[in-house]
């Protein structure tokens, strides 16, 4: 069964322009739009969870890319919120280049095989520097989404 992005992406999950200037306000504006699509979940809970896998090292994989990602048991599915920095946001990463596409993955405690699978395709996806490009170009949060979608195979 290939897992796709788009089952886990709702329209207000996407926020195309996602101005902050640090790492810190950055995951505070996703873990908000989380609460916001999911009514059981506490915007401070994900940020803990986040702040807790950003400790064991930044989810900035380089590239100008971030993948925050936890798991929360209140969670009931796996989520994805697309944050897009036109100007860029410094987040530690590897490269130590700031990140311009973050792609936050939750999940509730139980689908650690999908949850993996996603978190890899994801990952596959934005080291392709086309794909980044078009992400970065695209006018609105729907654009966004029709970008994912052509290659979410």
């Amino acid at each position: 069964m290939t897992v796709k992005i788009l089952n886990f992406l709702c329209n207000r999950c996407i926020i195309p322009d996602l101005n902050t200037k640090s790492k810190e306000e950055a995951l505070v504006k996703l873990a908000k739009r989380v609460a916001e699509i999911e009514p059981a979940v506490n915007q401070d809970s994900v940020l803990s969870v986040l702040k807790e896998r950003e400790q064991l090292g930044s989810t900035g994989i380089g590239g100008g890319v971030a993948i925050p990602h936890g798991k929360l048991p209140e969670m009931s599915r796996m989520l994805i919120v697309i944050g897009r920095s036109p100007a860029g946001i410094p987040f530690d990463a590897m490269d130590n280049c700031p990140v311009h596409i973050m792609f936050l993955l939750l999940a509730p405690n139980n689908p650690a095989n999908s949850y993996l699978k996603i978190l890899a395709k994801v990952s596959r996806l934005l080291k392709i520097q086309k794909l980044q490009q078009r992400i970065m170009d695209a006018p609105d949060a729907r654009s966004i989404q029709k970008v994912i979608e052509e290659l979410d195979d």
